[in-house]
């Protein structure tokens, strides 16, 4: 469990760095647009940031059903197995 942490943890890393990026240069080019009202501007900030916590939801409830879907396949898995084992015990 860790060893994965850590072998993605540049990935997450560069991904973390971009959006930082991305939201300063957002937040660049609406301080500096002179034509776009204040109101305008708060409205696109506040649409991108509700953007960013909704695909963060769906990235996390994908990663849940996931790993909900592996955990019952290895509970079924170690079942057969102690069904096959018990099985080939009664034969002797």
């Amino acid at each position: 469990m860790f060893n994965d942490q850590n072998e993605n943890g540049l990935i997450i890393f560069v991904n973390f760095c971009g959006v930082l990026l991305a939201y300063g240069l957002l937040a660049l080019s609406l301080y500096l647009s002179p034509d776009v009202p204040l109101s305008t501007k708060g409205y696109w900030g506040m649409g991108i940031v509700l953007l960013t916590l909704s695909l963060i939801n769906v990235v996390k409830y994908r990663f849940d059903f996931k790993f909900s879907e592996d955990r019952l396949r290895r509970i079924e898995e170690a079942r057969n197995e102690k069904l096959l084992e018990d099985a080939l015990k009664g034969d002797d």
